[in-house]
């Protein structure tokens, strides 16, 4: 008879247990597992599932009905469209600032700086497609500022996110990623100033990443408790610890 009690509470806990689903934007590839823990400690009761991409890509999926209840873009402009078109329940709402950073697995006697791309040594220069990722977007705002973007563009190999950026500069001379990507575990055996350097945050617009509220959380407030999560001082000391700027 316990085990059928037992059975029974262990069917009614997985019924009450709430499901999420999320979009989020690439560049948050290992920030969103260290979120996913803390949140999961105030409410194991919800179960998370995160699909990440690019913003671009991903705002096409919701306006074609992709079951998202919350976007976490890379920008201000995609959830800003989806608010514009009724997509979005709330206004976009800025929860993190990302920066870009030059990354190599390359030793170079040169610093780590826009004029080392002009350089003979480097034929391919990895970097995000800037019609789908917003770093890629402020990847080539920051090398026309920095004049070198007419004597490059040739060299450049476009990845449809920034994850898949970082994929590709680790097998081409360099490349332009996010700075998150580089506190990854994977990636500390790389050396600031060796194989990375942060881009000049004066070369682009600041990366500004919003997120909103779908259609698809009406009527279920456990996505405005992760909502509110991303937007706690818990949550914003997690950001800074991987590389997002205050």
């Amino acid at each position: 008879m316990s085990k059928i009690i037992l059975f029974f509470l262990l069917l009614f806990t997985q019924l009450q247990a709430s499901s999420l689903n999320i979009a989020a934007a690439a560049n948050l590839s290992y920030t969103i597992k260290a979120l996913e823990s803390a949140f999961l400690k105030h409410y194991p009761e919800i179960h998370l599932k995160v699909t990440l991409g690019g913003s671009g890509k991903l705002t096409s999926q919701i306006m074609h009905g992709a079951p998202y209840g919350l976007f976490l873009s890379a920008d201000m402009l995609y959830p800003q469209k989806l608010y514009s078109s009724g997509y979005a329940i709330t206004q976009p709402k800025v929860y993190t600032q990302g920066a870009l950073a030059f990354f190599t697995t390359k030793e170079f006697t040169q610093p780590l700086a826009p004029k080392l791309l002009t350089s003979k040594m480097i034929d391919k220069i990895a970097i995000a497609n800037p019609k789908t990722a917003p770093y890629g977007k402020a990847t080539i705002e920051a090398l026309k500022k920095s004049g070198v973007y007419s004597s490059i563009k040739q060299k450049f190999i476009y990845g449809e996110s920034i994850s898949q950026t970082l994929i590709f500069a680790s097998s081409s001379d360099i490349g332009v990623v996010a700075l998150s990507a580089l506190y990854s575990p994977q990636l500390q055996k790389y050396k600031e100033g060796k194989n990375w350097a942060l881009v000049d945050p004066k070369l682009y617009t600041p990366i500004a990443q919003g997120m909103v509220l779908l259609k698809q959380s009406k009527n279920k407030p456990d996505y405005k408790l992760f909502y509110d999560f991303i937007l706690s001082k818990e949550a914003q000391n997690i950001f800074s610890e991987y590389g997002y700027l205050k």
